[in-house]
């Protein structure tokens, strides 16, 4: 009888029927050593997810250690790849990174011993989690590329689908927001084929924060709101504090700061009932911001004190640049100056971090193997004369028993080998040439060439501070709409078009480009090295680039095209310039000189070129230029500015 019971358990256990248990159920089940080590195992696995995983993280780590000791002992490795799958997916949600990859990595081991497909499948996926959630976004690709290839060859449905909203998520981040959401379709999709629709949460709130990225603030709170009722459902608490925490996003971008702190203090307080500590500091800072517009600034620099020292816990690098730039918005409008100082010194420090170490050791590994090339020709042409040396001292001992005959041919053949290898290495040292000339332009399209210089002959390229510095942002306007209607290849071609014309535009005024951010594009006049009209090339650029911009819209509505409008905004000041990057070299800018000049861009208007007060007081004894004022304009995040347009 006793063995009759144990087969049905194992019948109604191997039929996937454990959700039919109540937690008790699971718990006397592992409790029963009467049944196999693998039934038992299942059962607590059960019985942490169910009964800790969203609610109770420190009480399911310490079953999950229990649950990992009794699998080892028993030998069962598939669960023991389970529980460090879940220990692991326990320490990335409390935002414990290291605990994390390191229990992943253990795990994925094992995993690859015995041939386990589906956990190598979900741990390369979640090791693409941890990456993608520090933004490393190349290194999280890789591994969903990885994952999805496995998920593929055993027909994984689930796991495909949450490839795909990753996939979403990079392509969002992108801004490329049809095929963002393209992908999440996708996954909603198979979960919807696969009788998983509980697990559309994660998706409903993605596509949440991909409308409110193109303030469609409607629907971005629709899909939100669906996905906090599926979260409410099962008790998830981390699901229930992120779909709050997008909530409040909504309401502060639509400007009901009251109704954005409400829901962001509920974030908040789930975030650190579960000890979810990535999540606290999200809902700190946006806090803090709010805090900020309320002009409650003491209360502003509360919160972004506590969320940098949780930053600083997790070695969370974007963490505590947010915070520090949130602390100098909140001493400086206090006006504790020295304070703001530090905080904004701190903001570039762990900005820049420490990728310009790795980019010079990356150009140092191009230089090392085009030299170990050059010496290997080198060498080549020491052989040939130590042959020839030696050839010639046989053929003086040999003369006398060598005829004349002999002697020319063996010449001639010499020669002739001589000849082809000496060619060989004319070729190799042209071709060596030709490399270092491409090198040279590639490192020029990269770098402005003073910096470029600087790195080659120093082996580093130090940061630099600049006094004054004109910023240039553009944006075309109703981009997403438009490009919405448009081919892939159309709206390529048509960015293409206008920042090609924008490259040209600036090589002819001395202006240095920084980069493209989308449909955004930034250049800078007065750096690397300053001109002594700088300020003025800038405006004259910007007026080029309008001109342009004006003349294409009027061809493209003739041919009943669709044009693309564009805003401009210039502010000068100071900054810091130099290289960041591990496997792109990018010249970049820093400063709040930079975020004002965004901020005018976007306080333009259509066909305009909007200028900052400061860059008005540079340039408005100038006959080349007249001005419009348009008072003080309201900024977010900044007191109001005086602004200009320019023509």
């Amino acid at each position: 009888m006793k063995s009759l019971f144990s087969t049905l358990f194992i019948i109604i256990l191997n039929s996937s029927l454990f959700s039919q248990y109540d937690l008790d159920s699971l718990w006397n089940i592992w409790q029963d050593s009467s049944l196999s080590d693998t039934i038992r195992s299942e059962a607590l696995e059960d019985y942490i997810y169910d009964g800790f995983f969203n609610t109770d993280p420190d009480s399911a780590i310490f079953y999950s250690k229990e649950l990992y000791e009794f699998n080892r002992k028993s030998n069962n490795e598939i669960g023991l790849v389970n529980t460090l799958r879940l220990e692991a997916y326990i320490n990335f949600r409390m935002g414990k990174y290291s605990k994390a990859l390191g229990s992943y990595q253990k795990g994925l081991d094992i995993a690859k011993s015995i041939d386990y497909k589906e956990g190598i499948g979900d741990i390369l996926l979640k090791i693409g989690y941890l990456y993608h959630d520090n933004e490393d976004v190349l290194r999280a690709l890789d591994y969903y590329q990885q994952s999805l290839e496995i998920f593929e060859d055993i027909g994984e449905r689930d796991g495909i689908g949450s490839v795909y909203n990753e996939f979403g998520s990079i392509y969002r981040a992108e801004r490329e927001y049809v095929k963002a959401l393209d992908y999440y379709l996708k996954s909603i999709a198979i979960n919807n084929e696969i009788d998983n629709d509980d697990s559309n949460a994660a998706m409903f709130l993605n596509i949440g924060s991909l409308y409110l990225d193109q303030e469609d603030f409607e629907k971005a709170l629709d899909y939100f709101q669906q996905g906090l009722v599926i979260y409410e459902k099962f008790g998830d608490k981390l699901g229930i504090a992120s779909g709050l925490a997008g909530i409040g996003n909504v309401y502060g971008d639509k400007g009901d700061l009251d109704n954005a702190l409400i829901k962001h203090e509920e974030s908040l307080n789930i975030s650190r009932e579960i000890e979810d500590l990535q999540g606290s500091i999200n809902s700190m800072l946006y806090i803090g911001n709010i805090f900020f517009e309320k002009r409650n600034f003491t209360k502003s620099i509360e919160y972004c004190l506590e969320s940098l020292s949780m930053a600083k816990e997790i070695g969370d690098i974007g963490g505590q640049e947010s915070s520090f730039s949130c602390l100098y918005e909140g001493n400086k409008a206090l006006g504790n100056l020295n304070m703001a100082l530090s905080n904004l010194e701190q903001m570039l420090i762990a900005s820049d971090s420490v990728t310009g170490e790795l980019n010079l050791r990356k150009l140092q590994e191009i230089e090392f193997s085009k030299q170990l090339l050059k010496d290997s020709l080198l060498r080549v042409e020491e052989d040939m004369k130590i042959e020839l040396t030696h050839q010639t001292e046989l053929r003086q001992k040999d003369r006398i028993n060598n005829i004349a005959l002999g002697m020319g041919l063996f010449f001639l053949l010499l020669s002739g080998g001589l000849y082809t290898r000496w060619q060989y290495i004319k070729k190799a040292k042209s071709e060596i040439e030709k490399e270092r000339d491409r090198s040279e332009l590639l490192l020029l399209n990269i770098l402005p060439a003073e910096i470029a210089a600087e790195l080659k002959e120093k082996g580093e390229a130090a940061a630099r501070d600049f006094d004054l510095v004109s910023i240039l942002f553009t944006d075309f306007k109703g981009y997403t709409e438009k490009s919405e209607k448009l081919t892939a290849k159309e709206l390529v071609d048509e960015i293409n078009t206008c920042f090609m014309a924008f490259d040209h535009i600036c090589e002819k005024y001395d202006i240095e480009k920084i980069k493209t951010i989308g449909d955004a594009y930034m250049a800078a006049g007065g750096l690397p090295v300053q001109t002594e009209d700088f300020v003025k090339n800038t405006v004259l650029a910007a007026l080029e680039m309008q001109i342009f911009i004006t003349d294409r819209v009027k061809k493209k509505k003739a041919k009943n095209e669709i044009p693309f409008e564009m805003r401009l905004g210039i502010h000068t000041g100071p900054v810091v310039a130099g290289i960041v990057g591990i496997k792109k070299f990018q010249y970049d800018i820093w400063g709040d000189t930079v975020n004002t000049a965004s901020r005018i861009e976007s306080s333009g208007k259509v066909g305009k070129v909007n200028i900052s007060q400061h860059t008005y007081e540079i340039i408005k004894n100038d006959p080349q230029f007249s001005f419009i004022s348009r008072g003080k304009i309201e900024i977010k995040g900044k007191s109001d500015m005086n602004m200009w347009f320019v023509s």
